[in-house]
């Protein structure tokens, strides 16, 4: 009896050492496969655009001619959009989760506001777009300024900055708060000197992520009105402006080959971009992480 028990458990124990194999095998084969697209997608990219970087690429402006082309108003235009976006989104993304989290009450209505938030971080990004032209564009006539590229894209980025921000906080540990009750300190003080502090590494690596998405779109500006062909660096919050990823779609966009090889070495430039702010974000939360 024993013995068909044992050869009962060591089948189960066989086909469950297959099935773990075969998945295995299969999570490898996604992941390689994932790895030989991306590595395609960088050495196309690469080979392309490599040799078109160099100091005039950065400094002449968009032109009808490829060996004169240049991704200068593009670059400033997509500084100058981030220095509003950020600044915005962050402030109230930060200050709505910090309410919904430690001040809201729980009913109906804050569970009504806490899902549509949820929901509006996987709404496509043109419907922004159209808010933005809305909104910003037409009912205060701020045009097809950075101003409201700024304030479009911070609605675009809002949500994720709030569900972030909300999670950060869920994790810090409720004994610190109720340590600091016992201290006698007020809730805004547990929160500036506790709360903040803890779930700062959730919120910077949140921040930044939702700023790099915000640096690759293109979809809400091109609808608020942004240009595809500037050859002027922005002076102020109210000037037109383009964005590398516009710069980029344009350049595609041409029939020579010459404007593509130029797209290329545009894209090397988003794509270095998009790392730098990754790795602040890796490098802040582990920063702060060691402090805690």
């Amino acid at each position: 009896m024993n013995f068909i028990k044992e050869e009962i458990v060591q089948k189960q124990t066989n086909k469950r050492i297959v099935i773990n194999s075969i998945l295995k095998g299969l999570f490898m084969a996604a992941t390689l496969f994932s790895l030989l697209v991306l590595a395609i997608l960088f050495y196309r990219i690469f080979t392309q655009g490599f040799e078109h970087l160099s100091l005039d690429f950065f400094t002449n402006f968009a032109s009808r001619k490829p060996e004169e082309a240049g991704i200068k108003a593009a670059l400033y235009g997509t500084i100058w959009l981030m220095a509003i976006t950020g600044p915005v989104s962050i402030i109230l993304g930060v200050g709505c989760a910090i309410y919904l989290e430690m001040y809201a009450k729980k009913s109906r209505f804050t569970r009504f506001i806490q899902t549509n938030i949820s929901n509006l971080a996987g709404v496509p990004s043109i419907v922004f777009g159209l808010l933005g032209l809305t909104v910003f564009v037409r009912m205060f006539e701020m045009g097809r300024s950075i101003l409201a590229g700024g304030l479009t894209m911070s609605l675009l980025i809002l949500p994720i900055i709030v569900v972030a921000t909300q999670e950060a906080l869920r994790s810090v540990p409720k004994e610190l708060q109720e340590a600091s009750y016992g201290m006698g300190a007020s809730k805004w003080q547990t929160i500036q000197r506790v709360i903040l502090p803890t779930a700062l590494p959730g919120i910077m690596t949140g921040s930044i992520l939702a700023l790099s998405r915000a640096v690759g779109e293109t979809a809400p500006l091109i609808v608020i009105g942004a240009l595809s062909y500037v050859a002027f660096v922005p002076e102020s919050i109210w000037s037109g402006f383009t964005v590398m990823p516009i710069q980029i779609y344009n350049w595609t966009g041409r029939p020579q080959e010459a404007f593509h090889d130029i797209a290329a070495a545009g894209i090397i430039v988003l794509l270095v971009m998009l790392i730098l702010m990754n790795s602040v974000a890796v490098f802040i939360r582990n920063k702060l992480s060691k402090r805690h």
